[in-house]
């Protein structure tokens, strides 16, 4: 008996995870575990992050991004120079072939949500659509994570 309310506990968890992490894809473009940190009443902005893996034999692009919990989204690269954040916007994320990039808080990409509608709650989830140069226009489904062993206010970007 013991054994079954084990497996039955694990298969739960298991179905629970891949509910959160659901991966999409557009043409030879595969997006992974899209998602975004809880934000504070009054934060303006957000960052989301995913992975972006090109399994085909040709160079694609990440050209937009828009989604209606923002008024606009913008694609941004950040990187420390000495003790000091530099962040920028970038006109788009190169995809080489056979080429994988993955957005992570604190280095390389991420996408800027700029004007939240509202704030982003554990558990939440809203779309994005994301445009690349070949493989076209995709909608995906971003999930709001709280940073393991955290509070709602750790792991969030400010503008």
């Amino acid at each position: 008996m013991q054994v079954r309310s084990t497996l039955a506990l694990f298969a739960a968890l298991i179905v629970g995870f891949s509910a959160h992490a659901q991966d999409f894809q557009v043409g030879e473009v595969h997006i992974g575990r899209p998602y975004a940190r809880p934000t504070v009443p009054g934060q303006p902005s957000a960052a989301a992050y995913l992975s972006l893996e090109n399994k085909g034999k040709q160079a694609d692009k990440l050209v937009s991004a828009s989604s209606p919990a923002a008024k606009s989204v913008e694609i941004h690269t950040m990187s420390m120079d000495g003790n000091v954040m530099r962040m920028r916007e970038v006109p788009g994320i190169e995809l080489k072939a056979a080429g994988k990039v993955t957005m992570q808080p604190g280095d390389g990409y991420h996408l800027m949500l700029i004007g939240l509608q509202k704030p982003l709650q554990p558990g939440d989830s809203f779309p994005m659509t994301l445009t690349f140069e070949k493989a076209g226009k995709k909608e995906i489904s971003i999930t709001v994570e709280a940073k393991a062993g955290t509070d709602a206010k750790a792991g969030h970007h400010k503008h």
